[in-house]
């Protein structure tokens, strides 16, 4: 294509389009129409310059057109209440939902991985022996120890907060080291899987396996269950990397990437509850049965959250993306 050529035959339709966005809302309906074809056309334009002939300057001045036309026609919108009440019943839930055959695969292979660790040390004292001296293993694990004492070591309102940025913080690198082709994500989940899998093998060794459980089940149901979605979230951007389907990458990859953005708040959301009932419910005096019913309690309404409002979202459509209108246009690829 010679670009010299195109710009000639198109200046005028950019030049008229500069000139109607130039009058604001001093248009009649006939320029009004007129505005909304030129940018169609222009964005066509960009498209097809972006394709053949890439001239810095040119896509520069096109690119300005069409963003600046397309808040004409869009007009601007403000976030409000609304939106988050969408977010909340609708958009975050139909997001875990959709992306349920990659989070369930991962928590379930992520579970295997770290009770297989936890039989592999409590099994084996030459293990258990490489991992630190017996008596600071005994004091870790005797009542009262390390273990124990952990929950409450400081303030609940303040070891809350530390757990819950923690925690909130590796779920936001799940997400978005996932377009890395998912490999960051798989360190991310192997380290918490790790150091559960030697609290699961040391306690079991020191035949406490069962208070062990009584301090982690609280919280970690949920907790767990929230790295297990990020992981599977950041998993599936990876694998849009290698395989964006029936779009092109960078569309399929910016759907996700939108979709990831939203579940990052949303697992915010869920850890912030996690993290209340680790700082406040897990050390607590209450029987160990009261604090496990909380944990599954938790649990359980969050499921029940995502396959109920989730589905029913999915179901009519809603794939946890922004609304159209808060989307970048997205450019025809064909003239």
């Amino acid at each position: 294509m010679d670009l010299d050529v195109y710009v000639t035959a198109h200046r005028a339709e950019w030049d008229r389009l500069d000139h109607l966005l130039r009058r604001g809302g001093k248009l009649t309906g006939a320029e009004a129409d007129e505005l909304v074809s030129l940018y169609q056309r222009t964005a066509t334009h960009l498209s097809i310059v972006q394709s053949r002939t890439p001239d810095p300057m040119l896509t520069a001045r096109l690119t300005q057109l069409v963003a600046r036309a397309r808040a004409t026609v869009t007009g601007t919108r403000r976030s409000s209440w609304r939106d988050a009440v969408r977010f909340l019943t609708a958009g975050f839930p139909a997001a875990v939902y959709r992306s349920r055959h990659w989070w369930i695969p991962t928590a379930v292979l992520s579970t295997l991985l770290a009770a297989l660790i936890g039989w592999w040390i409590g099994t084996h004292p030459e293990v258990q022996a490489s991992m630190g001296a017996p008596a600071d293993l005994r004091e870790m694990t005797r009542p009262g120890g390390q273990y124990e004492t952990y929950y409450s070591s400081h303030p609940a309102a303040s070891f809350a907060a530390q757990v819950w940025t923690n925690n909130a913080q590796a779920a936001a690198m799940c997400l978005v080291l996932g377009v890395f082709l998912g490999i960051p994500v798989l360190g991310v989940l192997f380290l918490n899987m790790l150091n559960l899998g030697v609290g699961i093998g040391l306690m079991s060794s020191a035949g406490r396996l069962d208070v062990f459980l009584g301090l982690v089940l609280p919280h970690g149901l949920l907790e767990l269950t929230a790295v297990f979605v990020a992981a599977g979230t950041g998993l599936r951007l990876g694998w849009t990397v290698i395989d964006p389907g029936p779009t092109t990458r960078r569309a399929a990859l910016a759907e996700q990437g939108r979709a990831a953005v939203g579940m990052a708040i949303g697992l915010a959301l869920v850890l912030f509850v996690s993290g209340l009932i680790e700082g406040f419910v897990t050390p607590s005096g209450l029987p160990t049965w009261a604090r496990i019913t909380i944990g599954i309690a938790a649990e359980t309404a969050f499921l029940v959250y995502v396959y109920v409002l989730g589905g029913r979202a999915s179901r009519a459509g809603d794939t946890g993306d922004l609304e159209e209108a808060d989307r970048s246009a997205t450019l025809p690829t064909a003239a």
